[in-house]
């Protein structure tokens, strides 16, 4: 992540998660699989492949109403990043070869990071409720 520091990627998650209402959570759930097409043609967002659709699928849940034990700003924080990665002319445009997706990356990474807690709880929850 070194052509965008924690604190750029920071303010840009804060943000796009400032924006994201409740509504967004649909459009963004109609969105994944551009998303995920996006990330498999990407080496820098590739390696998160996992991570987002574990992100999916807790917004999923969320919207849907099986999965509430998370405050609003995670699942916002979450909505957020996802919604930066859908955005092709964002701090780094994605149309610049070889560095648009660096900021995509730093974005996603920091909301793991801040996230992280709540996105085991929630892993724990759906291994508990998928037998």
């Amino acid at each position: 992540m070194a052509w965008i520091s924690d604190k750029t990627a920071a303010n840009e998650l804060r943000e796009q998660s400032a924006k994201v209402h409740r509504g967004d959570l649909e459009a963004l759930l109609e969105r994944q699989k551009a998303v995920e097409e996006k990330v498999k043609n990407s080496g820098r967002l590739n390696r998160f492949s996992t991570d987002i659709k574990l992100m999916f699928s807790l917004i999923r849940d969320y919207w849907y109403g099986h999965y509430r034990a998370i405050p609003w700003k995670s699942i916002a924080a979450v909505a957020g990043a996802l919604l930066y990665v859908l955005n092709p002319l964002d701090l780094i445009p994605d149309l610049i070869f070889g560095f648009g997706l660096v900021d995509d990356a730093g974005v996603v990474a920091l909301c793991l990071k801040l996230v992280e807690s709540d996105l085991h709880r929630y892993a724990a929850w759906k291994e508990l409720h998928s037998s």
